[in-house]
């Protein structure tokens, strides 16, 4: 969703109207909340999986033939060193597909 602010300058003088995401650019902060956003939407997303399936997270952890600790790391959206087998892992292991595409 692309909403739009009034920025005002110091003088109390209207700038011009900016989309949040122009502004989270603008202070260097775009990529970086993009990533936290989708990282805490696919953790989201399998955490859902697992409720529905009554899975534990060992039970979990030992589908994808790891440990609880990675899966703490994989579920946690402020950590972001998950690879992509990681997160394929994790779908498959819930019966999901992981998909990624370029826009």
């Amino acid at each position: 969703m692309k909403t739009k602010r009034t920025v005002r300058k110091k003088n109390g003088s209207i700038d011009r109207t900016e989309t949040f995401d122009e502004f989270l650019a603008k202070e260097g902060l775009l990529a970086e909340t993009e990533d936290t956003a989708i990282k805490e939407i696919i953790a989201d997303q399998i955490k859902v999986a697992m409720d529905k399936q009554h899975l534990s997270k060992t039970a979990m952890a030992a589908r994808m033939k790891t440990s609880r600790r990675q899966l703490d790391r994989l579920l946690d959206p402020n950590n972001p060193s998950v690879t992509l087998a990681t997160l394929r892992r994790a779908a498959i292991a819930v019966g999901r597909t992981l998909r990624v595409e370029l826009e």
